[in-house]
This record gives C-alpha cells, sequence and structure tokens, in this order.
C-alpha cells in the first residue's frame, strides 16, 4: 500500500547557529535585573536575590520593585527604564499574568535574555489562555530569549552565577547538566556534592515556552569548558532542532541523555507534566542513534558516561570485554552484567592464552574472565593486563581486585596507573581499560589513585560491566555520522528516470486520490528497482484469459482498486487460479472482482508464488509528526515461533531507522532485529543473501528519500527464498 498527500513539506534541518550573543547573556551575564524580589522570607522573589548575592558573582545586580523599596538594605529600581547602563539578564518571580508587560519593557530596554521562575503555564493551568498568547506574541519579535516559564534557573559555577531557588552553588567542572524537572536537578545537585562531580553549566528548562533543546545544546556545543552534555528529558517539541544540534555537537563533544516516559503510562506523565510530546520511544530511539547521542537507562549511567567521557576518549571498536580479577566469582558475576546487557566476552586467541599460559600459576582460568587466583600481587595483574590488552579480539578490559592473599590495591592500582599510561600514546589507546576495586575502605587509596590519573573506576563491578556496553553504544552511534548516504539509482528498469514517478504521483492527485493502485504501486516500486511480481493489467475478460495464460496459468487475480476500498466493499482482496483452471473460470474471477458494485473496472494479475520455505519479510515507511519519514523492518508468519513465547528482550520482531540508509546502516536495521540470525542461516534454518536484502533496503530508503511526498508505504509480504535469496 501506498499512500500520498496531496499537499507536503521537507523536513528541513536547523542550521546550527555558533553565534548566539543572547544566550551568551543568559549564562555569562554582566549585570542581572531581578524582578519580584522582596523582603518576604520564604517567597522566590526573596529567595532569588538571596542566592544571588550570596553567590561570587561579581556583576551588578539590580532589584526591580514598583513601589522602589529597599530589598535586602538594597535600592531597587521601580522598573528596568531606570536602570543606569542597560542589563544582560533579567530574572523573573512574579505572577505569571505580568510576565508579558515585563517582557515587553525588558524588550525595549534591550534586555536580551530572561528567566521566567514563575510557577504554573501548563503544570497548574494558571495562566490563561490570553496570557500565553500575549507572552508569545513578544517572544515572536526574537529580540529577547526567555528560559522557562516554571525554571529553577541557571548557575554557572565557573562565573559564580547562582540564578536558582537552589542555595547551594554547584561545583565547577566540565559538565553541562540540562533538565525539564526542578525536582531532579536539586536531587541531582545535592549528588554532586557527594560524588565530587562538578558542572561548567546547570539548567533547569522548565516549561520551554521558548528557549529548546536545540538552542542550548548549541549553546554548550561551542561552550569550550564543557566537555560533555548531560540530559534529563520528559518531552521533546521540536525534534528538528534537537537532532540537528546534536548531530553538529556529538562528533566532538559527547551527549548523554535519559528520557523519561518510555511508556505509555509515563507518555501520558510527561505531557501533563511539562505540556510537550510524548512521541514513539521507538522512533525516538533511532533518532537519537542517527545523531550519536547515547541514551541510558539510569540517573547513575548518566553521570558515569560523563565521567569517563570527559575523562578518556575512549572509542572501543565492539563489544567483547575481557575480564581480569583474582576472584572467580566476582568474575562471574561481572560477566552475567555484561552478556545481560547486550556485552559478550572476548573469545582469547590462542596467542594470547600461551602468552597467559607463561606468566600466570597452573591453577589460572585458562579461559575469559581471566581468574589470575587469590595470591596475585601487583606484578602480576600488570602482566596480565599487558597481554589481555593487545589481544585483537579484545575490544576492553575490565580489572577487577578484592583485597585478598597478597593483593595490595594500592600497589596495584599503581601498577594499572603506569600500565595505562604507556599505552595511552600507543594504538590501543581507544580501549577502554576500567577498574572496580571491590572492598570499601581497604581500598580506598588504592581508587584514589586511580581517581587521580582519570582511569574510570568503580565499587560494583556489575556498574563497571554496563559501562562499558554503554561505551560500545556511544561508539557505535558516532560510528554511524561519518558516513554520508549516497543516493544513486541502481533501477533494474532501462528508462528509469524520477520524472515516472514523479509525474505517476502527479496525476494521482489531479484525480483527487491519495492512495496508489496496485498497478501504480508496481510501476513506482519498479522505477527503483525493488524486485516485485510481474504485475499486469486486463480491462476486459479477455485480456485476463490471455495474461493469464502468458503467466503459466496459476495466477492471482485482484481487483483495481486499493485494498482499503475492495474491504470497504465487500470484495474479495485475490482470487487464486491454478494452472488448470479454464477460460470460464478467469471469466468468472474477472466478474466477480468488476461486478456493478465495486469500483473496479479493471483487475491486476499477478503469478502466483508458493511462499512455502520463503522468509516473509515486512519494510515499511511513514511520516512521524516530528521527524520526518522513518523506516521499519522485520519478519511476520512463522519466523515469530522460532523464537517461541519469550525472545531475548534485547531483541525485537522489528527495527526502526531515519533514512537515508548508508550500507552501514542498513545492515544494521537488519542487524537489530529477531529474524537476524535466521536470516544468517543460525538456529537450523538456511541462510539468504543478506546482501542482496541490504541492497533492497537501500533503494526502499532511496525511493522514501526522494519521494517526500508518499506518506505511507509497505511491501508486505517481501519473501526471500533461501535457496537461490531472490526476494518476490
Amino acid at each position: 500500500m501506498i499512500t500520498t498527500c496531496n499537499s507536503f513539506s521537507v523536513h528541513k534541518s536547523t542550521v546550527f547557529q555558533f553565534g548566539d550573543d543572547q544566550l551568551t547573556t543568559l549564562f555569562e551575564p554582566k549585570n542581572i535585573a531581578i524582578f519580584g524580589a522582596n523582603n518576604n522570607s520564604g517567597t522566590v522573589g526573596n529567595s532569588l536575590l538571596k542566592n544571588l548575592l550570596e553567590s561570587p558573582f561579581y556583576g551588578a545586580i539590580f532589584p526591580i520593585h514598583p513601589s522602589g523599596e529597599r530589598v535586602f538594605d538594597i535600592p531597587t529600581f521601580s522598573t528596568i527604564e531606570h536602570v543606569p547602563g542597560g542589563v544582560d539578564l533579567a530574572v523573573i518571580a512574579t505572577p505569571l499574568s505580568v510576565i508579558p508587560h515585563i517582557l515587553e519593557d525588558c524588550v525595549e530596554a534591550g534586555v536580551k535574555s530572561a528567566i521566567a521562575i514563575s510557577p504554573g503555564l501548563r503544570e497548574t493551568g494558571a495562566i490563561s489562555p490570553a496570557v500565553e498568547k500575549h507572552l508569545r506574541q513578544v517572544l515572536n519579535g526574537g529580540t529577547i530569549r526567555l528560559l522557562g516559564p516554571n525554571s529553577l534557573g541557571v548557575m554557572n559555577p565557573r562565573k559564580g552565577l547562582n540564578a536558582t531557588l537552589s542555595s547551594t552553588m554547584a561545583l565547577p567542572g566540565n559538565i553541562g547538566f540540562v533538565s525539564q524537572s526542578g525536582a531532579l536537578c536539586r536531587a541531582v545537585l545535592d549528588w554532586s556534592f557527594h560524588e565530587n562531580v562538578g558542572f561548567s553549566a546547570f539548567i533547569s528548562m522548565g516549561t520551554m515556552l521558548d528557549i529548546e533543546w536545540g538552542d542550548l545544546i548549541s549553546y554548550l556545543g561551542r561552550d569550550p569548558y564543557t566537555q560533555s552534555i548531560v540530559i534529563h528529558m520528559e518531552s521533546l517539541r521540536d525534534a528538528h532542532s534537537f537532532l540537528a544540534a546534536a548531530r553538529h555537537v556529538t562528533p566532538i563533544k559527547p551527549i548523554i541523555l535519559l528520557k523519561g516516559g518510555c511508556t505509555e503510562a509515563a507518555v501520558k506523565a510527561a505531557i501533563a507534566h511539562t505540556g510537550g510530546i510524548g512521541g514513539n520511544d521507538d522512533v525516538f530511539e533511532a533518532a537519537l542513534q542517527r545523531c550519536g547521542v547515547l541514551r541510558v537507562n539510569r540517573i547513575s549511567e548518566l553521570f558515569n558516561m560523563s565521567e569517563v567521557l570527559a575523562k578518556r576518549k575512549f572509542q572501543p571498536q565492539g563489544n567483547r570485554l575481557t575480564i581480569i580479577t583474582n576472584s572467580g566469582g566476582l568474575g562471574v558475576l561481572a560477566t552475567d552484567a555484561l552478556v545481560s546487557t547486550g556485552g559478550q566476552l572476548a573469545e582469547l586467541t590462542p596467542k594470547t592464552l600461551a602468552q597467559l599460559e607463561e606468566i600466570l600459576p597452573s591453577d589460572w582460568s585458562h579461559s575469559n574472565p581471566i581468574d589470575i587466583l587469590g595470591d596475585a600481587d601487583g606484578d602480576r595483574y600488570q602482566q596480565a593486563i599487558e597481554v589481555a590488552i593487545r589481544d585483537p579480539h579484545t575490544d576492553g578490559l575490565l580489572v577487577i581486585l578484592a583485597p585478598q592473599g597478597a593483593a595490595d590495591p594500592t600497589q596495584t592500582a599503581e601498577k594499572l596507573k603506569d600500565t595505562v599510561n604507556r599505552l595511552q600514546p600507543t594504538a590501543l589507546n581507544h580501549k577502554p581499560i576500567l577498574a572496580s576495586w571491590v572492598g570499601g575502605a581497604e581500598v580506598l587509596a588504592g581508587e584514589t589513585i586511580l581517581n587521580r590519573y582519570q582511569i574510570p573506576t568503580y565499587p560494583y563491578l556489575d556498574s563497571a560491566a554496563r559501562l562499558f556496553n554503554l561505551m560500545w553504544q556511544q561508539s557505535y552511534c558516532l560510528q554511524g555520522l561519518y558516513e554520508t548516504p549516497t543516493l544513486s539509482h541502481q533501477s533494474d528498469a532501462e528508462d528509469f528516470s524520477c520524472s515516472v514517478v514523479t509525474q505517476l504521483i502527479q496525476s494521482v492527485q489531479q484525480e483527487g486520490r491519495t492512495t496508489l493502485t496496485p498497478a501504480e504501486a508496481a510501476t513506482l516500486l519498479s522505477a527503483y528497482g525493488l524486485p516485485i511480481l510481474p504485475t499486469r493489467l486486463a480491462t476486459c475478460k479477455e485480456d485476463a484469459v490471455a495474461i493469464a495464460r502468458e503467466m503459466g496459468g496459476s495466477v492471482v487475480l485482484k481487483p483495481g482498486v486499493t485494498r482499503t476500498e475492495a474491504v470497504d466493499q465487500g470484495m474479495p482482496w485475490g482470487i487464486v487460479l491454478r494452472s488448470f483452471a479454464s477460460d470460464a473460470d478467469i471469466h468468472q474471477a474477472y466478474f466477480t472482482l468488476t461486478a456493478p458494485s465495486s469500483r473496479s473496472t479493471a483487475v491486476v494479475l499477478q503469478p502466483l508464488v508458493e511462499r512455502e520455505g520463503a522468509y516473509e519479510l515486512i519494510i515499511s515507511s511513514a511520516i512521524d509528526p516530528q521527524v520526518g519519514p522513518v523506516m521499519r523492518f522485520g519478519g511476520g508468519g512463522w519466523l515469530l515461533d522460532s523464537y517461541g513465547d519469550s525472545p531475548p528482550d534485547r531483541l525485537r520482531h522489528w527495527a526502526v531507522a531515519l533514512p537515508p540508509l548508508t550500507e552501514t546502516l542498513a545492515q544494521r536495521l537488519i542487524e537489530q532485529t529477531q529474524i537476524y540470525p535466521v536470516l544468517q542461516g543460525k538456529r537450523g534454518h538456511r541462510g539468504v543473501n543478506l546482501e542482496s536484502l541490504k541492497t533492497i533496503v537501500m533503494r526502499f530508503s532511496q525511493l522514501v528519500v526522494e519521494q517526500p511526498q508518499i506518506q505511507a508505504i509497505e511491501i508486505n509480504p517481501l519473501l526471500m527464498r533461501p535457496e537461490n535469496s531472490r526476494s518476490l
């Protein structure tokens, strides 16, 4: 089925801006005006002014109060027009109803940015439609940018700026943190002090009436003090802005995202909380992969990943981990955590095993995990690490130490530090080396050494194993960014031209139709070299007989209208005739499909194909309102049965991708489905020609990209036969 639209727009990426002075004044203002400042303890305006005054901000602070009374014994100004020398940033802590008027005054005074910390808007329903409309009219002028409403505020620890409701300033660091939840901002801030984590910027988004994700990603992307960007997201309004900004930033700075709203209930809760768009989670996940953003599922992973990527630019080339441990039991636990989250143990080469045999006691594990036994000292650890990291099947290393026997956590940490430093200037520096010193106070000195030399270390080995998998996922996403999709016409049709398809769609639209007939769909698919069955149109019973005989007698007759129209009219979608069918049988089938009660005046004939033994696949595309065309690929029918009732959680029956697809991205789309092992020829099945299938996926992607008027298209079933790998 192929559905088009009579009017359409092509989704265009937002231009990545490198010189937004308005956002610079939001984070690095030279002076600040605060509206709503007062002497009433516990109010929003009172808390904001107090926090600003107690922070090491060296700029001027101008409280605005209509009465002109002193606040905190500081002179105030009745209006912003009376402030001498101009204002960079306005912080607004007033009822929502007066914010539009305040912003109008700010525009007149030349203020470039503002933060609205007033509660309400969609979250409480406290703002009327008229007030919101007025607010948008002011913002549409483009001379002032607004963060919020309902924002907790902004911190820039490096500049001593604390324009938030939190009385404690964040520690300075290199992580840019952005969240929609004020409550989570408070929790993360408390956590950061305990973990000694610092921030280049700490931002509460609020309701996002103006400043969006893309704006902040662009700013943090060019900020020299930000090395990684950490995002907590509940909803997404402007997907194009977000994805365009992220795609530009991720090659130079990692973006790690934790998004609520994965389940249907959570999506509804997020929309109610922020007024944003919940969206399809599978589509959102595909979009993140396409622009190189790493998605995590835990708050701890959010910051663990940010820390490790900020310390060292690891980019593992695969998901194969080698584990070195002085405790076999801990090695087993680490393996469980690794495999359950999508990784695998590296299969060590015979050369590596032989080298380990020479340096380790005879009772070592002789496999991965490499159990070097409880009496291992720092020298034994160092020797094992030097050998294992050079194994070509090893994509990363996890070193586990439990304080037992001859194990000296401090000495071993020194040895590991020396090894990492030696490897840093070599070609092996892309392989992450993670450490898990297990034992609390006994290993504290060793952990301190590792942290000092920026070696990622974690007290819980399962966290370290999961972290390795996340590092691989991030590297996996980035690899896709470096390929540029190329669209080249590889049609089997001799006289292919885009104009053929364009004329076809235009003629359908001129007739006021939005769905192609089977014959038209066949023309379109053939034009892009997609393999289809021979499709012929018969306008009389004699033609139907002649075509059926040419096709060998065994045919399927279908009405010359869309499937939906046929179903609506109670018509059969297809009538199967075998080779022994008589002319009278063909006449009867023709009259059935072109009955006066139907809209069909012709029939479509295709040769009958036996499906037994063929793989039944589906490939489709539809327009997502946020990201544009979305492709889906997967399988149906008996393929589901080959996995039983409980397929692994990490496998899906179908996968999602955003066109256009490169060869690598097409391969990944196929690999991400449950049916991939079967198509490879595993689990007792005969495989298909994957190169042929990949070509089909790429050509389908090309069709979707070059014909944006197509709203929905589906090939179902797409048959692949193992014996000759032909698709039908």
